[in-house]
């Protein structure tokens, strides 16, 4: 299934699922790639991004779900038939010939009332500071036109509801192929080395892809951060010549700057590229893509008859410098 997602994939980006090798002898192409652990930390980097958007998502669930709750019961408050309190009956006074007993007994309901109601206003002031929200809804929807309420919750929240479910099908739609992407955009880390350039070649909906040559080639260092320390990561860069050095780091990045990116074989690789420098230096081969075709005929054993005319004259010529050099004196 993901091999054939990923040829689709490289096939709809127009990428080559292996690049061509630099100009170099035959056989003598070395093929590196990013270290193991490299996908591990992608890996890592995606699924800490799909946890941050599952989060989001169930946050966006609740805020909705508590919003629809409360614009309902604001607006069932509102429209609830307003019922007015009854006056409370007035209380029997005893009359003067009632005994003292009879007077302790209408008294002691009242007394021991008081009590009662203390304590149960303790929950419910608790209840309606906890309710505090919802009573700012119901303000809110008491002082607001009717037309603009009914809008609200024939149309607003329920977009905000199907939003939600179109965000949750988009979200379980692109975790295979997000997944899939991470682990094609780490296949597609490409380094070659011949003995005469190199070819790094990175990325596939931003395809990279540069080719240097050995004969401007000054510079190979292996630089690693603690991260990829503890990982056994490194980087190999090479600069050519007209790179820079500025003091920032970013700058000399560019066109004149080459990175093998999380390779685990940094030390290898340098000491492969430093050898190969050296002997092309040694060998004093030049720049092969300025001049093919002397190098043809070179090869090949042919010379035209223009360069045999212009040899014969360079020498005849030379011939007649010696004779009027040696001949002077005696004059």
């Amino acid at each position: 299934m993901y091999s054939r997602f990923s040829a689709l994939a490289l096939r709809w980006a127009r990428v080559r699922p292996e690049p061509e090798p630099p100009v170099g002898a035959p056989g003598s192409a070395k093929t590196f790639r990013a270290g193991p652990n490299y996908y591990y930390v992608r890996l890592l980097r995606w699924g800490a991004g799909q946890i941050g958007a599952t989060i989001g998502i169930l946050f966006s669930i609740g805020f909705t779900e508590g919003l629809q709750h409360s614009f309902d019961r604001a607006v069932a408050a509102r429209d609830a038939p307003r019922v007015t309190a009854s006056p409370a009956p007035k209380a029997t006074q005893p009359s003067p010939e009632s005994p003292p007993k009879a007077i302790e007994q209408s008294l002691t309901p009242v007394a021991s009332a008081s009590p009662t109601s203390s304590a149960s206003s303790t929950p419910s002031s608790r209840r309606s500071r906890n309710r505090l929200g919802s009573g700012m809804v119901t303000r809110a929807v008491a002082q607001t036109p009717r037309w603009v309420v009914d809008l609200a919750g024939n149309w607003f929240i329920p977009f905000l509801v199907f939003l939600e479910y179109l965000g949750i099908a988009a979200f379980l739609v692109q975790l295979p192929l997000t997944y899939a992407l991470a682990r094609i955009e780490f296949e597609q880390h490409w380094y070659i080395v011949t003995d005469r350039s190199l070819r790094i070649r990175t990325g596939v909906l931003s395809l990279s892809e540069s080719t240097m040559s050995f004969a401007n080639l000054q510079q190979v260092e292996v630089k690693q951060g603690p991260i990829q320390r503890l990982l056994g990561l490194a980087d190999v860069r090479v600069r050519s010549a007209g790179g820079g050095h500025g003091s920032d780091e970013g700058e000399g990045e560019g066109l004149h700057t080459g990175v093998f990116h999380s390779v685990a074989n940094a030390p290898e690789i340098r000491d492969l590229m430093l050898a190969r420098l050296r002997a092309f230096r040694e060998a004093g081969i030049g720049d092969p893509d300025r001049s093919v075709e002397p190098t043809k005929s070179v090869v090949t054993g042919t010379t035209s008859p223009e360069a045999l005319t212009a040899a014969r004259e360079a020498l005849s010529e030379a011939r007649a410098l010696r004779l009027a050099t040696t001949n002077g004196p005696n004059l």
